[in-house]
């Protein structure tokens, strides 16, 4: 049987923020970026979609290659 996983008490327009804010920094942007109202008790962030240009750069980001040029 799986037990129910508690769900960390983070508030999603601080995440929301805080996510926008870091992907700024690395000259990312998501412009769907937004927190999810349709299921309010599961606090989820939608990340929207994004082009491929933009996703790769965020992978880069996330290996630590730097703001995109």
């Amino acid at each position: 049987m799986v037990e129910a996983r508690e769900l960390p008490d983070v508030d999603p327009y601080m995440a929301v923020e805080s996510l926008r804010a870091a992907l700024g920094r690395a000259g990312i942007v998501f412009p769907s970026l937004a927190v999810e109202h349709t299921a309010p008790d599961l606090r989820l962030v939608d990340l929207g979609r994004v082009r491929a240009d933009v996703a790769m750069r965020l992978a880069g980001a996330l290996r630590g290659e730097g703001p995109a040029a």
